[in-house]
């Protein structure tokens, strides 16, 4: 048996929380560019192996909807409006996990010490393991970014890699599935 810890594909989920147009214009621009590199690996790695997805929208009247080439990537998925902090909080949030079946979820997106933190605190006490790909994660400032991802390891999620995510899903290199998603990270 698997470590608890170590993702499957048939038992994981990706979140994508907020990654929107007004909104990601604001957070920290060294970093911008390889967060959102990252997100549409994880995108595109769920699509094509099959990952139930979810995203969300905080306040989009206000913040715009998701970034375009971040949509492109993820496909077919209807993001979740909120004005809630915490994803969980969101109306039908909870429900559409729930109904996917999967325990082990993918956290990615911004503000890490905000939304992404505040969403992670409740999976891990509705009992999901939290894998946060802390390299598609972003705060407007560096410091931000750390305090939220320390926090989240301090209350048991596993801090990993977009490029940690995308092999463990994977599991071997001998798949059409590795030939094509490989070439995402190099």
């Amino acid at each position: 048996m698997p470590h608890p810890m170590k993702l499957t594909r048939d038992g994981s989920a990706l979140i994508v929380v907020d990654v929107q147009e007004r909104l990601f214009a604001a957070m920290d621009a060294e970093h911008r560019e390889e967060v959102v590199k990252n997100l549409k690996v994880l995108a595109t790695a769920a699509r094509r192996l099959g990952l139930p997805t979810l995203i969300t929208e905080q306040y989009p009247g206000g913040l715009g909807h998701t970034l375009p080439e971040l949509k492109e990537a993820l496909g077919p998925v209807e993001p979740v409006e909120k004005v809630a902090f915490s994803c969980c909080d969101a109306e039908g949030f909870s429900s559409r996990l729930k109904a996917t079946g999967r325990r082990q979820v993918i956290l990615a997106g911004i503000e890490a010490h905000v939304c992404v933190l505040l969403t992670g605190l409740d999976l891990l006490a509705d009992g999901y393991t939290v894998h946060v790909a802390a390299d598609a994660v972003t705060s407007r400032t560096q410091g931000s970014w750390r305090m939220g991802v320390d926090q989240l390891r301090q209350a048991g999620a596993v801090i990993t890699t977009t490029e940690s995510v995308l092999f463990q899903l994977l599991q071997k290199a001998d798949t059409d599935d590795f030939r094509i998603l490989a070439k995402l990270i190099r």
